[in-house]
């Protein structure tokens, strides 16, 4: 079975929590394509040329320490706007998502350009100041001095990157499925996105 959970949206509002979580309750195989660039921005921040550093990832790129920085995060939303680092990661990530026994992959433009023929599309989405708590949340452990304002301030820039860029903008796809989740609880935005996904796949069979 071929069949594609495409998850789309801005940083923080619980698109990798949600799409880790389906992936395990349908036995799917998941894609967190954002690690694709947060590794390649890593490689780039260490000196290599970005594309070059697209094309060479390895499986090793992946586990390295400190992936989830705000400082990575924010060099990845950089190149990530560049047509050639995209260019150079779109056909694994395609490749990934039509794979047989079901796959679900979270991103930016996965509906929109990696891949508009998934079965679901949902595009997953809660208010700034909600994600910027979330975000606060996550960092503040690792960096006590950090605001929620300073966090707010990088989502919006980030956000205002990602949607406005002229290669593969954020944005939800025509038909793709709105999940707001500023006020659930994981286990509520879980419960949904469920949801979502088994009338799909009871609409197709």
């Amino acid at each position: 079975m071929i069949f594609t959970v495409a998850i789309d949206g801005p940083a923080a509002a619980g698109k990798g929590t949600i799409a880790k979580a389906l992936a395990a309750h349908f036995g799917f195989d998941y894609l967190d394509t954002g690690l694709l660039y947060r590794a390649t921005a890593r490689k780039a921040l260490d000196g290599m040329d970005a594309v070059a550093a697209a094309k060479a990832l390895t499986p090793h790129d992946f586990q390295r320490d400190g992936l989830r920085t705000a400082k990575i995060g924010q060099a990845a939303s950089k190149i990530a706007a560049m047509p050639k680092v995209r260019a150079a990661l779109v056909v694994f990530q395609h490749d990934f998502a039509r794979r047989r026994g079901g796959a679900v992959l979270d991103g930016r433009d996965i509906g929109t350009v990696i891949c508009p023929e998934a079965e679901v599309k949902l595009f997953i989405t809660a208010s700034d100041e909600a994600r910027a708590e979330r975000r606060w949340k996550e960092l503040v452990e690792r960096t006590p001095n950090l605001t929620q304002t300073e966090v707010l301030k990088d989502l919006r820039a980030r956000d205002a990157r990602d949607s406005e860029r002229s290669t593969a903008p954020m944005k939800a796809a025509e038909d793709a499925l709105l999940l707001d989740t500023t006020a659930m609880t994981v286990d509520q935005a879980l419960a949904a996105a469920i949801a979502l996904v088994d009338a799909r796949m009871s609409a197709g069979t």
